[in-house]
């Protein structure tokens, strides 16, 4: 038997809205037992590698997206 779209879409949403709630207990206890210190320890050499690598860009990117449109626009 072959579901129909809005089927489909249904069954989604009666899974999600089952285990929603169990899904956020889980997210819950995974923030309170996080060790941050230990993380952010393990996670400050790859910070560090990406700062000599690239270091923090100049700007948003807004001007040169906005160069971009300017020249799609003849």
């Amino acid at each position: 038997m072959s579901l129909t779209e809005r089927e489909m879409i249904e069954r989604w949403v009666r899974t999600w809205k089952e285990v929603g709630p169990e899904l956020e207990l889980m997210r819950l206890r995974e923030v309170r037992d996080e060790d941050t210190a230990l993380s952010l320890e393990l996670l400050a050499p790859a910070f560090e590698q990406a700062l000599r690598a690239g270091g923090p860009e100049a700007g948003s990117g807004l001007v040169e997206m906005q160069r971009y449109f300017a020249k799609l626009r003849g």
